[in-house]
């Protein structure tokens, strides 16, 4: 009985999760996560109370998705732009495995300031360290000439920027600019390698 209810629940929260990256919080019920699972509204509610709560799990952990990348970067024992072209390598195809995640976060971060509160709150309990270790390591580069004078949140938005909006627009690229399948795949290599190029030559002096 344990083991059924245990399925049952991580069927609702991998419903919720596909309905919740495809549709977004308003415009998905519980009625029909339900549904896509074949059970009945109340074994929602039981187990997650509310659609909000079920919701903020879910954007919790696809925020710490998004930067996830950044966390294991700075672990590496690299020089400071080997590690900062793997960062851009690693969110992008992290990206490429999860392209309804940009146009997700941003939407939700838009219709709702209380996401922000969540991603204030993840960036600090989780990056807080990371960021300040990259900043060091920066300031440390700044010093010695190889980069110019910039903070690492510039960085940052660049990156993020840049693969962002490669998969924010993948559906238009996809119905209007790419024929086939080798195509795209053409496409994505190609501006993978492009945004690593637009970056290493953004922090150069």
């Amino acid at each position: 009985m344990t083991e059924n209810n245990n399925n049952t629940e991580k069927e609702i929260l991998d419903a919720a999760e596909r309905l919740f990256l495809k549709k977004g919080f308003a415009l998905t019920s519980t009625t029909e996560i339900a549904k896509e699972v074949g059970c009945n509204q109340a074994l929602v509610h039981y187990y997650y109370r509310t659609k909000e709560k079920l919701f903020t799990g879910i954007f919790e952990k696809k925020t710490l998705l998004f930067l996830s990348d950044f966390i294991s970067g700075s672990r590496k024992d690299l020089p400071f732009e080997e590690k900062i072209k793997g960062l851009i390598e690693a969110h992008f195809n992290m990206l490429l495995k999860n392209q309804q995640l940009p146009f997700f976060l941003f939407t939700e971060l838009i219709l709702n300031e209380k996401r922000l509160d969540v991603l204030k709150k993840n960036l600090s309990d989780n990056y807080g360290e990371v960021y300040r270790k990259f900043d060091d390591e920066l300031k440390s580069e700044i010093a010695k000439g190889n980069i110019r004078q910039m903070t690492f949140m510039d960085i940052l938005f660049t990156i993020v920027s840049l693969n962002g909006m490669v998969f924010m627009i993948n559906p238009i690229i996809k119905k209007t600019l790419i024929c086939d399948e080798n195509e795209y795949r053409e496409f994505i290599d190609k501006r993978r390698n492009e945004n690593i190029r637009i970056v290493m030559l953004s922090i150069k002096p």
